[in-house]
């Protein structure tokens, strides 16, 4: 029976109280914080983040596929997939597919990586879910929204949880949207969008999951599904179908807030953290519909390994400390330009013939002496044909730097440079194993910064530049 056979999950580090949002606005307290996205963070990259931690102590030239789900693609027309392909190191023939439109697109991925496995068609896909929603200013859903990513790997070999069935229905009831162009998310009046839609659709496919599969609200140890802005709903859901409190998974809203696509996802994870073999687990996402799935644990969810998740990531925090800080991170108010002068434009040519430094992360290791050398893309990628260390001349295998972690070996703080989180701090870092590089640094405190200091690789915004978003790798503090 084909199934879950991995995890993995991110939240950003920053977070901020909501009393901030009504500080600036007044209005109606929303209790709790909500995690903020850094400014160099999207969608994009938080589902590579995810799917890195899914992908622990897997190779991901194994996995035949890529699936991403998300409302927030920096991209109308070109795949988000394939980009994270080339950051995970996935194989060139990997299936790669964006699914969009709706937020239950996450759990729609689950849906289509299962029924594509069972087609034979692939051993095994990944689906990373992530969003990045903008309220608009002053508004609830500014306060209530989240940021954060998680991925799971479906195969038919030896999965943690098999999923033993589903039940979908479709509804196009628009409570809440955003079409082509709008910024910020858009929501009618919230008793019509909560009891004509939330609060009647996602029972309606529950209760036919369990009226299908003979399932009674008793029978589940965890009942997972996603929260509305008005997070009482949540609650009022689960008592309408029968559930205890304890059986149902905490929608995070207090820590995290809604993160669209991803949440029913996330809260999947944290789940499967706490899960034995043999509970059953329902899981049920809603929006323009609603889709619900019955999930059985198996034994081998005591053989899953280290895993960041849900529980590492919410413990490893850091506060914001006012709400300025969150309009320059989203770039919803102007800064000064630099004083500097323009960047030059992004070469599409130059990028793509450099996206496997870029992008993958890759230099190269010396075959004579075994020395690890990294060649900035800013050359254009010139590959290295002499080794610094032994001169051997074109004696060269592809090297991956992504997964190393490293030590400062020296930094530096620009307080000239325009950044919406200044001062810009560069770093030269020695990685584990050999090899000298130059890369950002960020997530970072700057008065914590010190040479000898431990980091590792995540991947990040470096810049927009005439509708083209260019991604790289920076150092960060090891996080949790």
């Amino acid at each position: 029976m084909p199934g879950i056979t991995s995890y993995g999950a991110y939240i950003p580090l920053h977070r901020v109280e909501r009393s901030e949002f009504r500080r600036a606005w007044g209005g109606f307290p929303i209790p709790g914080e909500r995690v903020i996205a850094n400014f160099d963070e999207d969608s994009i990259t938080m589902a590579v983040e995810s799917a890195i931690d899914c992908l622990r102590g897997i190779d991901p030239k194994t996995v035949d596929g890529l699936f991403f789900a998300t409302t927030t693609s920096p991209y109308k027309e070109r795949l988000g997939a394939s980009i994270m392909a080339v950051a995970l190191d996935m194989r060139r023939d990997a299936l790669t597919m964006d699914i969009s439109g709706s937020l239950r697109a996450g759990t729609t991925a689950i849906a289509t990586a299962l029924n594509t496995v069972k087609a034979g068609a692939a051993k095994s896909i990944l689906v990373a879910a992530a969003d990045c929603r903008i309220g608009a200013p002053s508004g609830d859903f500014e306060q209530a929204l989240g940021d954060g990513g998680a991925a799971l790997l479906l195969g038919g070999d030896q999965p943690i949880a098999t999923i033993e069935g589903s039940y979908s229905i479709s509804d196009d009831f628009s409570g809440v949207w955003r079409a082509d162009g709008d910024v910020f998310v858009r929501s009618w009046e919230d008793r019509m969008v909560l009891d004509e839609g939330y609060s009647a659709v996602l029972p309606e496919a529950i209760s036919g999951l369990m009226k299908d599969y003979n399932i009674k609200a008793g029978d589940f140890a965890k009942v997972v599904y996603d929260c509305p802005p008005d997070f009482r709903r949540h609650a009022r859901v689960a008592r309408s179908l029968g559930f205890d409190a304890a059986q149902v998974q905490d929608p995070m809203f207090m820590t995290v807030g809604i993160t669209g696509a991803a949440m029913a996802p996330m809260m999947l994870v944290a789940a499967l953290e706490e899960a034995k073999p043999g509970d059953k687990i329902l899981l049920a996402s809603y929006g323009n519909g609603a889709d619900a799935f019955l999930l059985e644990v198996t034994e081998e969810i005591n053989r899953v390994g280290e895993r960041r998740g849900i529980k590492k990531h919410l413990a490893s925090k850091r506060m914001i400390a006012n709400y300025e800080t969150y309009l320059r991170w989203r770039g919803l108010i102007t800064l000064e330009a630099a004083r500097r002068p323009e960047k030059s434009p992004t070469s599409i040519s130059a990028v793509w013939r450099a996206r496997k430094q870029i992008l993958g992360l890759y230099g190269a290791r010396c075959k004579s002496c075994g020395t690890p050398q990294y060649t900035s893309p800013a050359l254009g990628g010139v590959p290295i044909r002499i080794c610094v260390v032994c001169q051997a001349k074109d004696q060269f295998e592809d090297y991956r730097f992504a997964d190393k972690r490293a030590n400062i070996f020296s930094f530096t703080h620009d307080n000239l440079a325009a950044s919406p989180d200044p001062p810009v701090t560069i770093t030269v870092v020695d990685f584990e194993g050999g090899g000298r590089a130059v890369f950002d640094f960020t997530d970072r405190d700057p008065d914590k910064v010190e040479v000898g200091m431990p980091v590792e690789m995540t991947f990040r915004k470096l810049f927009f530049d005439r509708g083209i978003h260019n991604y790289y790798w920076k150092t960060r503090p090891i996080r949790c």
